[in-house]
């Protein structure tokens, strides 16, 4: 008789089996690089929980990079089960879903992960196939993908040209295996060698929607396991087959038996009499197309009574705009069963459909919804759910979105029924939301801040969401920061320059935690810059002008930021506004920092101390007293420096500006350096990390990362420095940092010597 297999090891001793292989070490030799008894190991091996102090040694004997550390922490039990709903009514496409099934469950397919591609055009039902594939297989196979199912919508061919990042998807999956948020890695790669371990002891099916390239779904397929995996896209992904065996699916429209059944399945039981001429031609009409065979379906069961003919006759006439957009017979057969679609639609319904395509993100939300119809969210959510019923919207990340073509269609109704004033005024309403939801974020943000906008109150037809916390209120920007320059330039449109000039302004306490790529700084506040010198407001374009500035600094374009902060300071002369002459000040001391001007730097903070003193403004005395600092530091006043550090550090604890808390422990250590104290600069390092990483700065853990990683190197350990630029470097891409350059520039000398601190030239 054969032995019982043992269970299935944990991720960790998985991976931590794999890195010995890969060394060619044994347990016992682990035992003595580690220190521990290999009698414990050997408990370890077979089931027993390790140690912290047991994974951190192994993870730092192995240099793995805290990946075991990661694995560590990841639970026995998490079944993740992502999968959305199967598409109801699915008819068709038997010789497909075959092949799908027999590519996922053949013999070997236990042994390494099998990958089938489903390509096609728009509308040909790719998703649907996906879905109601991968259900099939838990229903029929329940024991194949026993440990759950990982989905994502890439959105590789969204209206906003901006597919999902790859590192961000790897951040949820990995969430939804059971890997602490603190434990993932901060790099696209470092999250894909992690997911690949978890996944090599898991069977798991995991369907990616949507996909916009090879490269993009390429870290997020598993290595070396039984996992399934089904990707959509509109494109062949053909490089794939290069990396992985693929089962490749390139799916058309339907055939015309299939369609039939697909118009069957929806209206037998209401059109009984249906003949079986008039459903080829309904077939026929619609190009076969499963969304546009859909559509129809539902208005000739929802009209039992209307002749067939005369909708075989409607499909086959009209002809509006959004015909010209077809590159085929078959966007002629959709844009037609929209149009059937939306005179089905109830007057309200109708109303919330045509002004959706006013909204150009590539999502909106429940609430910025019913600010387009001046309506409670309940209802606006009503509306929508009637017209997710009927294929006309469908589900997103963030709310809800409109296929490209029946944002078009949904635009041109919105022209042809709606007067330009009222299109002005749905467009006011929108951005007076976004206006006051923006500052309402601010608020809760920055509650400490003197905020320079002063603003009606919304509209009775306006409802603003309140932020419990700090947390929401960043989950609220991080949703709607790709919609915020489609939502200015749609006002621009509409000549509502106020509102843009005031959203941007209102940004601030947003953009300055630079969570996001720092051209939406700029893209927004060139739009408000624009916007505010149309009105001829000088005191706006003031406040627009200056945070333009600092966008230019800080995205390293000092020459751009030097001609808008003459400009702003000559603005805020002209007109007196002494508040706002202050924070130009100090943005300009800020920029003589960087170009190394410390005499004119501390004179300009000076200026900017005393105004603020006078105004009441503790948050930004604790700005200048931090540049006076660095002022100090720069003209090579230790002792002035310190003193300045350490009050603006009581400021910013005071007022609890935490995200200029971290920025005086990040000066601190700088400090530190120079008078040769690594300890004591490691330790303030900390303490601004502990902080940037509670606010969510990405730049501000950068350069954390990056000094962190000099200090490393100067004391030799150049394996920790090496992992430390590599975070760096992935942060300060991701917002778009010039320093990135540098930190490469600074890894292509590695491995060198020891360097000390900074010199004092």
């Amino acid at each position: 008789m054969s032995a019982t297999p043992g269970p299935m090891p944990s991720p960790f001793v998985a991976e931590l089996q794999r890195m010995l292989d890969r060394r060619r070490l044994s347990w016992r030799k682990l035992a003595a690089l580690v220190g521990y008894d290999p009698s414990w190991l050997s408990k370890i091996k077979n089931g027993a929980a390790p140690s912290a102090d047991l994974v951190r040694r192994c993870d730092e004997a192995l240099e793995a990079g805290g990946a075991l550390i990661a694995l560590a922490a990841v639970g026995r039990t998490r079944h993740p089960a992502q999968l959305p709903a199967p598409p109801p009514g699915f008819t068709g496409r038997s010789g497909a879903r075959q092949r799908i099934r027999d590519a996922l469950i053949r013999p070997d397919a236990e042994r390494e992960p099998v990958v089938v591609t489903i390509d096609g055009p728009a509308g040909v039902g790719k998703t649907s196939l996906a879905l109601r594939c991968a259900h099939d297989l838990l229903r029929d196979h329940p024991d194949r993908f026993a440990d759950g199912q990982l989905y994502v919508h890439l959105r590789g061919h969204s209206r906003d040209g901006h597919p999902a990042e790859s590192g961000e998807v790897l951040e949820e999956f990995l969430l939804a295996l059971g890997v602490p948020a603190q434990e993932i890695p901060l790099t696209t790669s470092q999250r894909a060698g992690l997911y690949r371990s978890l996944l090599a002891v898991s069977t798991l099916l995991i369907v990616l929607d949507d996909a916009a390239s090879a490269t993009q779904v390429e870290p997020l397929l598993p290595g070396a396991s039984a996992c399934g995996v089904i990707i959509t896209s509109r494109l062949k992904l053909t490089p794939l087959a290069m990396l992985v065996e693929t089962e490749e699916i390139e799916l058309g429209p339907m055939t015309e038996f299939e369609a039939i059944d697909v118009l069957r399945a929806v209206i037998e039981k209401a059109r009984p009499d249906a003949e079986p001429q008039e459903l080829v031609t309904l077939a026929h009409c619609c190009g076969c197309l499963p969304l546009a065979l859909r559509i129809v379906a539902e208005r000739v069961a929802a009209h039992r009574f209307h002749p067939l003919a005369d909708l075989i006759d409607e499909l086959a006439s009209e002809r509006e705009r959004l015909d010209a957009l077809a590159t085929d017979d078959q966007t002629l057969a959709v844009r037609t069963a929209f149009e059937l679609s939306y005179q089905d639609l109830g007057s309200q319904e109708a109303v919330m459909f045509r002004r959706l395509g006013l909204h150009r993100g590539p999502y909106i939300s429940a609430q910025a919804a019913a600010a387009l119809i001046g309506a409670p969210v309940t209802q606006a959510r009503r509306l929508l759910n009637k017209l997710l019923a009927v294929h006309l919207i469908e589900l997103a990340s963030h709310g809800y979105r409109l296929h490209d073509l029946i944002r078009v269609y949904a635009a041109e109704r919105c022209q042809a029924e709606e007067s330009r004033e009222e299109q002005r005024a749905v467009v006011s309403r929108l951005t007076e939301w976004y206006l006051h939801t923006a500052a309402q974020g601010g608020r809760t943000l920055a509650p400490y801040r003197i905020h320079p906008l002063t603003l009606e109150p919304p509209g009775a037809d306006i409802t603003v969401p309140e932020f419990a916390d700090e947390e929401q209120a960043m989950r609220w920007y991080d949703a709607e920061a790709v919609n915020f320059p489609a939502i200015m330039q749609l006002a621009a449109d509409h000549q509502q320059d106020d509102g843009i000039w005031k959203l941007a302004v209102a940004l601030w306490d947003y953009l300055r935690r630079l969570r996001t790529h720092e051209h939406l700084w700029v893209i927004t506040h060139e739009l408000a810059s624009d916007a505010a010198r149309r009105t001829g407001n000088l005191p706006a374009e003031g406040w627009v002008t200056t945070n333009l500035a600092e966008g230019c600094r800080l995205l390293g374009n000092h020459r751009r930021a030097q001609e808008y902060y003459d400009k702003a300071l000559a603005i805020r002369e002209k007109v007196g506004d002494q508040h706002g002459l202050a924070w130009t000040l100090t943005g300009s001391a800020f920029l003589a920092i960087d170009l190394g001007r410390f005499e004119q730097a501390h004179e300009r903070a000076g200026r900017a101390l005393s105004i603020f003193q006078d105004v009441g403004d503790d948050h930004g005395q604790g700005a200048a007293t931090m540049i006076s600092g660095d002022a100090y530091l720069g003209l090579k006043r230790d002792a002035l420096a310190s003193r300045a550090y350490e009050a603006a550090l009581r400021i910013h604890q005071n007022i609890g500006d935490l995200d200029g808390e971290g920025l005086v422990w990040f000066k601190m250590a700088e400090l530190d350096l120079i008078r040769n104290d690594r300890d004591q600069a490691l330790a303030h390092l900390s303490r601004a990390a502990d902080v940037y990483r509670s606010v969510g700065n990405r730049r501000g853990e950068a350069e954390f990362l990056s000094q962190k990683a000099e200090i490393l190197q100067a004391l030799g350990r150049r394996g920790e420095a090496r992992e430390s630029w590599e975070a760096a470097l992935a942060l300060y891409d991701l917002v778009g940092d010039p320093r990135a350059a540098q930190v490469r520039a600074r890894m292509r000398t590695l491995p060198a010597t020891a360097t000390g601190p900074p010199e004092r030239t």
